[in-house]
């Protein structure tokens, strides 16, 4: 038996703390928000993300973050990428040297252009931290159905220690070494998705979407390896397998706002109907700055900024998509 805090509460959060009580651990969930630590105390149910899905009674619930970090084999944040620096600068005062941190969000920070495990190492730096990432809607993952994850630590002692923690019946973790490549695929999934959300509200078909999907996984995978991620990663559940998930589930609010703006609806109009942080929106300004650094070419990426932050057409972009100028699928391949 382990003891395992998660700061914030949201729906991944919870739901991962569930399946870490239903395996027998010692869970503490932690949130700033009031509101929302009362009502899992009192009605054992996140009533707005996970209704209907009651949390184990041996979770305990905690306003007090010092409480919630003391003495835990490991801490998990779960709480939205532009929450992650503020707080861990609230918890770095009682992060002990060498403690296990696992970031479960997705994001890039757009002023620094930090991964969210960059972000925690910046900030704890005394920390041991390892992202949790893969196809895992909440949603699924609280319901029990079969899910596969990935794991990515410095060190394969931590990785593995991580794995046997949250391994289930129905929740089944690789290891990785490679954080970097985890973390971008994860995060640049959800532009991607804005896309495929935008393609099924202007009702295209399934030749569009699976263009995109696959055009997708050559721009993230072209700028992971660029900053140092390995294709192996964007070729597995982080990559692959995250994105498809999240560009064909209505689960995903990245799908779901970019159905929205594909109807033809604006961004702000998007985010009021889905009242729920859209990380797609706010990595895509840093995946865009980060290609523009690195002298990578993701036209798809370029695009998706133009319809958010430009109000440009979703016809016009997907116009300007198909009628670049022509080139090889891969340039390393050549005619003998």
């Amino acid at each position: 038996m382990k003891k395992i805090s998660f700061l914030g509460a949201g729906s991944w959060g919870t739901a991962l703390a569930i399946l870490c009580a239903n395996n027998g651990h010692r869970v503490t969930v932690w949130s700033a928000v009031k509101e929302e630590t009362d009502m899992l105390r009192e009605k054992r149910e996140h009533v707005d993300r996970l209704p209907g899905v009651k949390l184990p009674p041996s979770i305990v619930i905690e306003d007090d973050l010092e409480q919630a970090c003391r003495g835990q084999d490991i801490i998990v944040f779960s709480v939205a990428s532009p929450y992650v620096r503020s707080t861990a600068r609230l918890a770095k005062p009682f992060i002990e040297d060498g403690q296990i941190v696992v970031n479960v969000g997705k994001g890039i920070e757009e002023h620094t252009l930090m991964t969210l495990c960059e972000i925690l190492e910046d900030e704890l730096p005394n920390a041991d931290v390892a992202v949790l990432s893969g196809p895992s809607h909440a949603e699924e993952v609280s319901k029990q159905m079969p899910t596969t994850v990935v794991v990515g630590a410095k060190s394969e002692k931590t990785a593995v220690f991580i794995q046997d923690v949250f391994m289930g019946e129905n929740f089944r973790v690789y290891v990785s070494p490679d954080i970097i490549g985890i973390e971008i695929g994860g995060a640049l999934k959800n532009v991607i998705a804005l896309a495929a959300g935008i393609l099924e509200g202007m009702g295209m078909g399934d030749n569009t979407k699976a263009a995109l999907m696959t055009r997708g996984i050559a721009e993230i995978s072209r700028l992971g390896m660029e900053l140092g991620g390995k294709m192996e990663s964007f070729f597995g559940l982080s990559g692959i397998g995250d994105l498809i998930v999240t560009c064909t589930s209505t689960h995903s609010r990245n799908h779901n706002c970019g159905y929205l703006l594909g109807q033809g609806k604006t961004l702000d109009e998007a985010k009021q109907e889905i009242r729920q942080v859209i990380e797609g929106v706010n990595c895509a300004r840093a995946a865009m700055a980060l290609a523009n650094k690195h002298h990578v070419n993701m036209p798809i990426v370029e695009q998706i900024n133009a319809v958010l932050f430009e109000d440009k057409p979703t016809e016009q972009a997907l116009k300007d998509l198909i009628l670049r100028e022509r080139v090889a699928e891969y340039q390393s391949l050549s005619w003998q």
